[in-house]
């Protein structure tokens, strides 16, 4: 539950400004967080932070535990010795948008050479025992995870599925093979996963000591072609070849009239709840290291999900499958006490979902785009909030507020100006105002938003699997006179942090 009011900013790191192709965990994390503290905020929320696959969708990671080696800051390399500065590549130029190809083209030598160098101990005996202590504390997944990379390389890039059938049915003898085959590769994907802790844990320990929570997010569902599917079958609903017959997705709503088919596999809850969802809890506890706060994206799965048959092409044609319900809430509150968890529940919610939702006294989302296509009883009308709820004025699957706003009709424009008695001249800041008055306990305002940029900066197009998740900041956007607008309307409406 929220109990304080608080603001901060929606920017995943991969949209940071910086020296390399993309942005990463290195300075130009540090001076996000100090422009966040000279804004005002107390939270920076991020999308997953997972190693990502095709269409470079955060939410279709290859791992539920590991981070993305794309975040890693090739000068921090250089800090602790993995890598020589003149190892480094020249400085990109300053472009609002990310080429992942291109980056990863440059970064995966750099990376594979600092492996190198580190693995064959060229570096402080501090560091190598933080490494050995990293794998033994982490294997309950690295192992799987780094040998999962390892052979997906070694199999041309072929999900775990399409492996030969001793591999995918990890039977000991072939696990064993391979695993001395790719002895090297392995070792190399325990590196990247630990020097992409070393760098986000020491980010996140200067930003909480800045007073900056960090806000993470966490796909409900996980990637069929991942590290988790294929060591724990059992876990999910596979047939014998490890292939699903129902997937998950959302039926037609606000974003697509065929409904939204995302392909991955559904849990079989029951056999989770046999050791009172460890996996779940393994899960969580991992993630709550990493942040201070997290939200459960498509919370409503929990209740029910949107089951397709794996043959479909769309997800119109589906059926409400049952998830496990306050079950697994009270399991993982007697296990791990009370979390700080965020409710994602936009889309159809039943009086189910929202039972549940508040029973386990879960924050809700308020999306100041949708508050205004009806009457006055709209659940995301700022007079209808509920305290212990977060209020965006958009989100990163929506356009930007003033691309939507430039899409309104003229009544649609007036029903907005007329409730937030304002002319709307500046827009999206009329909105931002609203989101900051509002009474919900958290607001968050994405990146895009405090630039009033149009929509070509939109972070996701839900139901298109290629050309998202690029958006970028140029270095010359994060003004000192908007962060100094931003404070003072969070002094105004009792979202500053304390000051000395």
């Amino acid at each position: 539950m929220l109990k304080t009011r608080q603001s901060g900013i929606l920017l995943h790191p991969t949209s940071l400004a910086g020296p390399e192709g993309l942005g990463t965990l290195g300075d130009e994390a540090y001076l996000f967080v100090d422009y966040l503290i000279t804004a005002g905020q107390s939270a920076w929320q991020v999308l997953p932070l997972g190693p990502t696959g095709y269409g470079d969708c955060p939410y279709s990671s290859f791992s539920a535990f590991a981070g993305n080696p794309d975040l890693i800051s090739l000068a921090q390399l250089v800090a602790v010795g993995d890598l020589n500065s003149s190892d480094l590549p020249p400085h990109s130029p300053a472009e609002d948008r990310i080429d992942f190809h291109a980056c990863r083209e440059v970064r995966t030598p750099l990376l594979e050479k600092a492996a190198h160098r580190f693995l064959a101990g060229h570096n402080d005996g501090i560091r190598q025992q933080n490494f050995v202590d990293f794998c033994r504390q982490q294997a309950s997944w690295l192992n799987d995870y780094a040998f999962y990379r390892a052979m997906r390389q070694a199999q041309n890039h072929k999900g775990w599925y399409d492996w030969p059938a001793a591999v995918r049915d990890r039977k000991e003898s072939a696990l064993h093979k391979w695993g001395t085959r790719l002895e090297s590769e392995i070792s190399q994907e325990k590196y990247l996963q630990f020097v992409f802790f070393e760098q986000w844990f020491a980010l996140k320990e200067y930003a909480n000591r800045q007073g900056i929570q960090i806000f993470g997010d966490l796909p409900i569902f996980v990637n069929m072609d991942s590290a988790d599917v294929w060591a724990n079958r059992d876990l999910f609903q596979l047939d014998e070849q490890g292939r699903p017959q129902v997937i998950a997705g959302v039926p037609p709503d606000y974003f697509s009239k065929t409904g939204q088919l995302w392909g991955n596999p559904l849990y079989d809850w029951e056999r989770m709840a046999q050791d009172g969802y460890g996996w779940w809890q393994a899960r969580l506890q991992w993630n709550l290291q990493q942040c201070d706060l997290v939200r459960i994206d498509h919370f409503r799965g929990f209740e029910a999900c949107w089951a397709v048959a794996a043959t479909e092409t769309t997800a119109v044609h589906g059926s409400w499958q049952p998830g496990p319900g306050a079950d697994f809430f009270e399991r993982i509150e007697k296990d791990l006490g009370e979390l700080p968890l965020i409710a994602e529940d936009l889309g159809i919610i039943t009086p189910e979902v929202e039972q549940l939702r508040d029973n386990f006294g879960l924050p809700g989302m308020k999306i100041l785009q949708f508050a205004f296509d009806s009457g006055a009883k709209n659940p995301y009308l700022p007079h209808q909030y509920s305290r212990n709820s977060v209020v965006y004025t958009g989100t990163h699957d929506n356009t930007t507020s003033l691309a939507w706003w430039q899409s309104l009709s003229t009544a649609g424009k007036q029903r907005v100006r007329d409730y937030l008695d304002s002319s709307c001249r500046e827009m999206p800041w009329p909105l931002i105002r609203c989101a900051l008055a509002s009474s919900a306990r958290l607001a968050i305002i994405p990146m895009q938003d405090l630039l009033k940029l149009g929509g070509k900066a939109r972070m996701n197009q839900p139901g298109t699997a290629t050309g998202n998740w690029n958006w970028r900041l140029t270095p010359d956007q994060l003004e000192l006179n908007m962060a100094e607008r931003l404070k003072e309307l969070c002094r105004q409406f009792d979202r500053i942090p304390i000051e000395d």
